[in-house]
């Protein structure tokens, strides 16, 4: 079975964006890019009809001037159109399940538009049983605050310790790996009620907590050290939320992957808080990968 990555196109300058992101990941990986749009309003194919007549018309150009424009740029890149008369939640839902990963445009988010945030791309990513990875478009007006040293360019990766995680770090590795990047696995834990006195922070207590982390870290991340020997791996403990620890720590990175559990077919599409302010506010690509 051919190996593609999908995106999925809906004229916006989000989904071009998107395009252009899973090209490179696709030609890096050597897989098929795959151009999915898809249009419930979609005629059946018509016969030798001008294409004046054509109700496909536009559906059609949209594709043809992604492909053009990506094959353009990426010579050596197998692209191939996908036109789909179904519905574009359903559609892409199911080619997730049929592609190595799923590309979708995000919108930058102001704080009303995340409050009201409930787009097809959040129900995709909350049901989709393979890696999505949700891209903005260039051109933000949002002030960027300052990285970290040494943390631009890099790939971060959430971490939750003490639960699932090789599939999230299989795909952070992966990607760090095609990409030639080094891999940062970040981890927040906010400080327990204990390290609070009336003078401060308790650092004993901190620093403890940081050494158990530390330990822990190490842990998980060695046999992937050891699986992928040409990935420059780093770690950031922080003591704060989980969800502001990694959005802080991804700034100026190439790629920030965060994990979700899998959920029942009966139950809702939901993210945990870490994914939710990932996709709603870290400004560079959000890998979200399930995990059981």
């Amino acid at each position: 079975m051919e190996r593609v990555l999908t995106v999925g196109l809906d004229g916006s300058p989000e989904s071009l964006a998107a395009a252009h992101w899973a090209a490179e990941e696709a030609q890096r990986r050597k897989l098929t890019l795959r151009l999915l749009h898809a249009w419930p309003l979609l005629a059946p194919e018509p016969a030798r009809v001008p294409a004046e007549l054509d109700q496909n018309y536009w559906a059609k150009r949209l594709v043809h001037n992604a492909q053009t424009e990506l094959q353009a740029h990426y010579p050596g890149l197998t692209v191939v159109g996908n036109l789909v008369a179904d519905d574009a939640q359903d559609a892409l839902i199911r080619a997730a399940s049929e592609s190595e990963m799923l590309v979708l445009g995000s919108r930058g988010l102001t704080p009303v538009e995340s409050y009201f945030l409930g787009d097809i791309s959040m129900i995709v990513v909350g049901r989709a049983e393979r890696p999505v990875v949700l891209v903005r478009a260039e051109g933000r007006t949002e002030k960027p605050t300052t990285p970290e040293p040494g943390a631009t360019g890099d790939v971060v990766v959430a971490l939750k310790l003490h639960a699932p995680y090789d599939e999230l770090l299989e795909f952070a590795f992966t990607t760090a790996a095609a990409r030639s990047l080094p891999l940062r696995a970040v981890h927040g834990r906010s400080s327990p009620l204990h390290a609070y006195t009336p003078w401060g922070v308790d650092h004993t207590v901190t620093q403890e907590i940081v050494q158990g982390v530390q330990k822990d870290l190490n842990q998980a991340l060695r046999p992937w050290r050891e699986k992928f020997p040409g990935v420059k791996v780093a770690d950031t403990i922080r003591l704060e939320s989980p969800a502001r620890a990694v959005v802080g720590a991804a700034e100026g990175a190439e790629l920030l992957v965060v994990g979700r559990r899998k959920h029942h077919p009966d139950v809702g599409p939901h993210l945990g808080p870490v994914a939710q302010a990932a996709v709603h506010h870290a400004r560079c690509p959000v890998a979200v990968v399930p995990h059981d």
